[in-house]
């Protein structure tokens, strides 16, 4: 098989997956008692604040990586595996149609094709079985000797992207010739400088203004209609 050289780089949440990867798996632990039960009011409250614009889709991403965190002290890693496996078939065929035809076309383009994303590794690893990418980065928290988590994160990607993707280049001597990158984001716009052909995907306002004055392509799906605000533009 010829060497894979060029390397595309995705979001998962909001890009990829039309929800939140963190949302469902914490949904699935408090439902299974792992969580406690009141972990999915506030859950819901942070979707609804998000849903009647008492706040951003950054405000409410964060609040899950926050709520995680929170509850997930003590709790075993068996456990936490066992709900993300649960709950991805579930899911894992909710995507968005510019994403499917993308990585379609980049797969068969032979691309290296990695995800970075927020969500926890559990839970992004899981979805990676059914995406096949050459490889997945979420959020990593600390384990002790017993496999209980401590509460600790020890790996969080979204603190600077584009330094996971760089080190994953140097690991696979990659290039960014004719890259791709595609998020929704302000944590994806360090990618997005990176490469070739940066997409902004239903971008968060933050991001669109990123892109709007970088000159990035500007995408946005919604029901079964794919607008491109570049040909807009032009």
């Amino acid at each position: 098989m010829e060497q894979k050289t060029k390397i595309a780089v995705f979001d998962i949440d909001g890009t990829i997956f039309r929800k939140n990867l963190a949302f469902e798996l914490i949904n699935e632990l408090a439902w299974k008692g792992i969580f406690p039960k009141s972990v999915r009011t506030d859950l819901m409250q942070y979707y609804t604040n998000w849903l009647t614009h008492k706040g951003t889709y950054e405000d409410y991403r964060q609040a899950l990586v926050a709520l995680y965190f929170e509850n997930l002290k003590g709790c075993k890693k068996e456990d936490v595996l066992e709900a993300a496996c649960e709950v991805m078939p579930f899911h894992q065929d909710r995507t968005y149609i510019f994403a499917e035809n993308l990585i379609k076309q980049l797969k068969a383009e032979n691309y290296n094709i990695i995800a970075v994303s927020g969500s926890p590794s559990e839970i992004v690893e899981e979805y990676n079985k059914h995406l096949q990418f050459d490889a997945v980065f979420g959020s990593v928290y600390e384990l002790d000797e017993h496999d209980l988590y401590t509460g600790e994160a020890v790996f969080e990607p979204t603190k600077d992207k584009s330094a996971v993707v760089r080190q994953y280049m140097l690991d696979n001597h990659l290039t960014l010739e004719d890259s791709y990158g595609v998020g929704d984001t302000e944590s994806d716009a360090s990618v997005l400088r990176m490469v070739e052909h940066p997409i902004a995907f239903n971008p968060n306002s933050n991001l669109k203004e990123i892109a709007e004055k970088e000159g990035w392509r500007i995408m946005v799906e919604k029901k079964d209609v794919i607008y491109d605000f570049s040909l807009v533009q032009k």
